[in-house]
C-alpha cells in the first residue's frame, strides 16, 4: 500500500514566509499555500491553494485514498484508455479468437483518447448508446461491454484507475433464453438428415445427437470415434482466422471431453467412414477439405444451407441442433452437471443460464409425482371412474 513519506517535504507550507519567518519573494503573487507529498517511488507531488484549509483538505484526501487503496498516481491517471489497452493486451495469454474479440470491443469505444483518471459513467453510457443506435444486437453490446470492462478492472488492479466507471451502467435488455432459442423438432431433424448430401449426413448427425459445435465436428479425426467404448472424443476445433486462414486449435476452455454416443449415431458415422474415409490412419480427417485441412465454417455453411432449404427450414441455424441435443438430455431427466459435461460448458452456471427454462419447475415435478400416485392407487384398487348421474 502506498503511503506518504513522513519527512519535511510532506505537509502544507506557507509560500509567503521563509523558514526564519521573514517574508518570501513570493508574497503577493496569489497562491499562498502549497500541499505536497512524496510517493513510494520517491516522486514528489504538489498543488497550490489560496487557503490553508483547502490545501490541508487536499492532502487529507490523498492520505485517505492511500490508506484505503484507492490512491492513483497523477502521472498514471493521465494515461488514456486506448494507450493502456494497447500496452496491457500485449501481456495477456489469449487465443486468436479472444484477441479478435477484445480488439473489436476496445477499438469500438468512444473514449479511447480519454485519460483513465477522467473516465466517468457518462463516457461508457455514450458508447453504449452509439452501439445501440448503430443497430447492434443487445447480446453483442453486452459482450463488447464485458470485454471493455475487463480492461477497466485491469486498470484498477494496476492502480491506474480508482473506480470502475462501468459499474452502474444500464445495458439494453437481452431477450430471454426461451424467447430467443429455437429448438428443432425430431421431425425437422429427420428431414435435415434426409436432405443432407451423402458426405454431410454424418456431420448433421454429430451436431444433433452429440451436441458438437460446428468447429468441433469439423475437426474430428477417425481415431476420435471409439466404437468399442461407444464414445466420441472432442480434442480440437477448426477456426477461421481473418476469414481466410484455417487453424486447428484446442477446444474452448473446458470443452475437451468424451461424449457417450448412441448406437444410431455410431452406425451413421461407421457408414460414412466406410464409404468416404476408408484407410488405416486414425489421424485422417472425418471430413477432409482441400489441402491438409478439414472442412471449416465456409464449406460447412454451404452444405448446411442446401440441406436446410431442401428440408424447407430456411430460418434454422446449425447451432440449433446443439439446442435439440441439450433439450433431449434434459427431457430424459439428465441433471445439470451431466448436460454441462456433454455440451462442454466450462461451468454449470453457463448451462443453467442457457437452458434453465427447459428443466421442469417445482409445479411440474409435483404434478408428475401426484399423477404417479393416482395411477398407482387407481390400478391397485381398480377404482372405476364414474361419470353417470347419481340423482
Amino acid at each position: 500500500m502506498t503511503r506518504p513519506k513522513r519527512n519535511r517535504r510532506a505537509g502544507v507550507e506557507d509560500l509567503w514566509k521563509k523558514r526564519d519567518g521573514s517574508p518570501s519573494r513570493l508574497a503577493g503573487t496569489g497562491k499562498r499555500w502549497r500541499a505536497r507529498y512524496v510517493d513510494d517511488e520517491n516522486r514528489e507531488h504538489s498543488r497550490r491553494f489560496d487557503r490553508k484549509v483547502d490545501a490541508q483538505s487536499w492532502l487529507d484526501t490523498i492520505t485517505a485514498s492511500q490508506v484505503t487503496g484507492s490512491y492513483i498516481d497523477p502521472v498514471k491517471g493521465k494515461v488514456t484508455f486506448g494507450s493502456y489497452y494497447r500496452e496491457w493486451s500485449t501481456r495477456q495469454v489469449w487465443v486468436p479468437g479472444t484477441v479478435r474479440a477484445m480488439n473489436l470491443a476496445a477499438n469500438s469505444v468512444t473514449f479511447s483518447g480519454v485519460a483513465l483518471a477522467d473516465l466517468r459513467p457518462s463516457h461508457v453510457e455514450t458508447w453504449v448508446r452509439v452501439m445501440l443506435d448503430s443497430g447492434l444486437q443487445a447480446s453483442t453490446i453486452r459482450t463488447r461491454f464485458n470485454n471493455v470492462r475487463a480492461v477497466l478492472r485491469a486498470a484498477i488492479r494496476d492502480r491506474m484507475l480508482a473506480h470502475d466507471p462501468a459499474e452502474a451502467v444500464t445495458l439494453p435488455r437481452v431477450r430471454r433464453a426461451e424467447a430467443a432459442m429455437t429448438i428443432p423438432t425430431a421431425e425437422q431433424v429427420g428431414a435435415l438428415m434426409e436432405h443432407a448430401e451423402d458426405d454431410f449426413r454424418a456431420f448433421v448427425a454429430l451436431c444433433a445427437f452429440a451436441g458438437l459445435r460446428l468447429g468441433e465436428a469439423a475437426a474430428l479425426q477417425v481415431g476420435d470415434v471409439d466404437f468399442l467404448r461407444r464414445e466420441l472424443r472432442v480434442q480440437r476445433q477448426v477456426q477461421r482466422v481473418n476469414g481466410h486462414a484455417v487453424e486447428i486449435r484446442a477446444p474452448k476452455y473446458g470443452s475437451e471431453r468424451a461424449i457417450p454416443a448412441p448406437d444410431g449415431l455410431l452406425e451413421v458415422v461407421a457408414q460414412h467412414i466406410a464409404h468416404w474415409r476408408p484407410g488405416t490412419d486414425p489421424a485422417r480427417w472425418l471430413f477432409p477439405g482441400t489441402g491438409v485441412h478439414p472442412w471449416h465454417q465456409n464449406s460447412v455453411g454451404y452444405r448446411w444451407r442446401k440441406a436446410r432449404e431442401g428440408a424447407g427450414l430456411p430460418a434454422l441455424r446449425m447451432h440449433d441442433l446443439r439446442h435439440f441435443y441439450a433439450s433431449g438430455l434434459i427431457a430424459a431427466g439428465c441433471d445439470v452437471v451431466t448436460v454441462q459435461k456433454a455440451l462442454g460448458h466450462h461451468s454449470a452456471t453457463v448451462t443453467l443460464n442457457t437452458y434453465s427454462h427447459l428443466w421442469p419447475d417445482a409445479n411440474d415435478r409435483t404434478r408428475k409425482a401426484a399423477d404417479a400416485l393416482f395411477a398407482a392407487s387407481a390400478q391397485a384398487t381398480a377404482y372405476p371412474l364414474r361419470t353417470e348421474d347419481r340423482n
